[in-house]
């Protein structure tokens, strides 16, 4: 199992000062932690893509572009593109271009998001939200396996031979579907032996069994070689010294994050009983000290049939640029070791 951290770079105040920091030191901050990660021997980073205030990661390109001219050895990915509002044209060369300048290093991970706010933002129809990214998915396949692409479709410009360039070092770059619970997602990333990343953000992991089950029966019977069939998870969660430590460390900037979110979408208010029952044994966020995670995370393992690789959000809107730190060190040193040894 490889370990690896996601961020969606929100923007952060300073929970001993209560100083907001500003958007230029929150990426430099980033990059530090980006390198943090490659030094620790984490396997990977992921940037997540938002259009909303409260976070600085409209444009992932960029920022694994200045990730991969800072690192040397750590996969660089999306967490996700949101590949239905975007032009899978521009994502492939993209993509492409970073896996050039990291020299092999980086993921697709495509998705249609949590959000909805790129929909509008680019002119896009929430009720074509399904038939958006199957369409798109299909284009952007079709140009991974060839630089000249002649396709057709409701939602973009045909293609009629046109070459897509440049192209990645990797043959094929890697492609990832992102998902969270719709059977049909599973479905449709076994069907064409698409490696999934399964977004856990509550309930219990092992609830998600039979999805994963329903992904790997499709991959089979469409022919794929279950090697090609690849399980990850994006998860939440944190790793301190201590379990409480973990936990007092990042409630209060979960408690802000899910109250906002809760408020706009009409859920019940998110309390200190929800967030430490969610944090236990069987719950969704992984977060303690590091023989409590990598237990966590070796027991979900099993339970999913098997897990390729566990990337954790562990980024927060009150959670000290030094507290992250030492969280991605102890990810990198103390979790992964247990985690590849059991």
């Amino acid at each position: 199992m490889h370990l690896g951290v996601d961020s969606f770079v929100a923007a952060v105040t300073d929970p001993t000062t209560g100083r907001a920091v500003g958007p230029e030191e929150r990426m430099a901050d980033l990059l530090e932690e980006i390198e943090t990660a490659d030094r620790a021997g984490l396997y990977s980073f992921g940037i997540g893509e938002h259009h909303r205030p409260e976070y600085y990661d409209s444009a992932p390109p960029v920022i694994l572009a200045a990730a991969a001219a800072r690192t040397s050895r750590i996969r660089l990915g999306s967490a996700v593109t949101v590949l239905s509002a975007a032009d899978p044209v521009r994502v492939f060369q993209q993509f492409a271009t970073l896996d050039l300048i990291s020299r092999g290093r980086i993921d697709l991970v495509v998705g249609r998001g949590s959000f909805t706010e790129a929909f509008p933002l680019f002119g896009l129809s929430l009720a074509d939200y399904d038939e958006l990214f199957e369409e798109k998915l299909d284009l952007l396949l079709r140009i991974r396996e060839s630089e000249r692409v002649t396709w057709s479709g409701r939602h973009r410009p045909a293609l009629t031979g046109q070459g897509v360039y440049p192209r990645p070092l990797q043959d094929p770059l890697p492609v990832w579907v992102g998902v969270g619970g719709t059977p049909m997602s599973f479905v449709r990333a076994g069907l064409l032996g698409l490696p999934l990343m399964v977004a856990i953000i509550g309930g219990e992991p092992r609830q998600f069994a039979p999805l994963v089950d329903l992904y790997r029966q499709a991959g089979e019977r469409a022919g794929h070689a279950p090697e090609r069939l690849q399980v990850g998870l994006h998860v939440f969660g944190f790793v301190a010294d201590s379990t409480k430590e973990a936990a007092d460390t990042v409630y209060p900037g979960w408690h802000e994050m899910f109250t906002k979110v809760s408020r706009e979408r009409g859920f019940a208010q998110p309390t200190r009983a929800q967030f430490d029952a969610t944090s236990g044994p069987d719950g969704a966020f992984f977060m303690g000290d590091p023989d409590t995670v990598a237990e966590k995370l070796v027991r979900i393992s099993g339970q999913l049939g098997g897990v390729d690789r566990v990337s954790i959000q562990m980024t927060n809107p009150r959670l000290a640029h030094a507290d992250l730190l030492r969280g991605i060190e102890l990810l990198g040193t103390e979790v992964a070791p247990r985690v590849t040894t059991a």
